[in-house]
Order: structure tokens, then sequence, then C-alpha cells
């Protein structure tokens, strides 16, 4: 296995120790990509390790920087409802309001996954409710195809 394939599968795993010591051999890991196109940071994200987004993000990686499918770091834990970490993504400054290539919006996720707390978070900092996907779909319509009256009262109440 190469050191790029190390770094990114002790991401995956949530090995800091290993990361911290591969990245002082190399530390242009930080702004690489692995085979599918996602940074550090969306993995990180991805996989909940709050501790390697916390050392990523201090490294200065950039925080709204895109896969090979155009999402962010952000709208990876709104899709798998990651909390904690989307307030922390959001703190420091992550767009709330970034359009992936298919459309979609954190919003337009948490909708789709049923993610209300993160709905209210994306809300209270500004997102988006009337931006429509590539299906011409906004996130207001995705909680009527879940029917989850929850996001449905929430949206409306930001309209």
């Amino acid at each position: 296995m190469s050191t790029i394939e190390l770094f990114f599968t002790g991401i995956r795993k949530g090995d800091l120790q290993g990361l911290e010591s591969l990245l002082k051999d190399d530390p242009k890991f930080l702004m690489s990509k692995d085979e599918r196109g996602s940074t550090p940071l969306i993995l990180a994200s991805y996989y909940n390790h709050k501790s390697i987004v916390g050392f990523l993000i201090e490294k200065g990686v950039p925080i709204d920087e895109k896969d090979a499918s155009g999402n962010t770091a952000l709208m990876g834990v709104c899709f798998k409802g990651f909390t904690e970490i989307a307030i922390q993504l959001i703190n420091l400054g992550a767009d709330v309001n970034h359009v992936n290539a298919m459309g979609a919006t954190c919003l337009i996720y948490a909708a789709t996954f049923n993610r209300l707390d993160i709905a209210k978070i994306l809300l209270e900092h500004g997102a988006d409710l009337t931006t429509k996907d590539a299906r011409g779909n906004t996130a207001l319509d995705y909680a009527k195809m879940q029917d989850s009256k929850p996001l449905i009262q929430l949206f409306e109440k930001y309209k």
C-alpha cells in the first residue's frame, strides 16, 4: 500500500496518531484527494471522526473543498446526520448554501434524509429554502416526499 493510501485508510479508521506521523513526513497529503476525489476533511467528516476533523482544521485545510461530485464536508455530515461536526464546520465558516453537481444543497440533503436538527441549524445560519436541485425540487419538496411533518413545519416557518 502506498503512503497516500495509508493516509486515507488512516482517516477512514480514525487513526489520528498515524495521520500525524505520516504528515510529518509529507505535509502535502493535507491537500490531496483519494481515488474518489474526497479530501481528508470530507472523509474525516463522513466517518464522524471529530478529533481528526479538528486536527485537519487546525492544519489549515480548506473547509469548502469539494469532492469529485462537488460535495463539501458539510454536505456529507448533513447526509449522514453528524450534528456536532455540522456545527463545528458552520461555526468555522462552511458555506451552508453550496450547490453540488446535481444542484443539491446541505438543506436538501438534510430534508432528503430527515435530519431535523441539522435542518434547524442550517436555517439558523442562512440556508436558502428556495434552491432547486437538478430535478427541480427544493428542500420543502423533499420533506413533503418523506411526509416529514416536523421538517415541513420547520420549512414553512422559515419561508
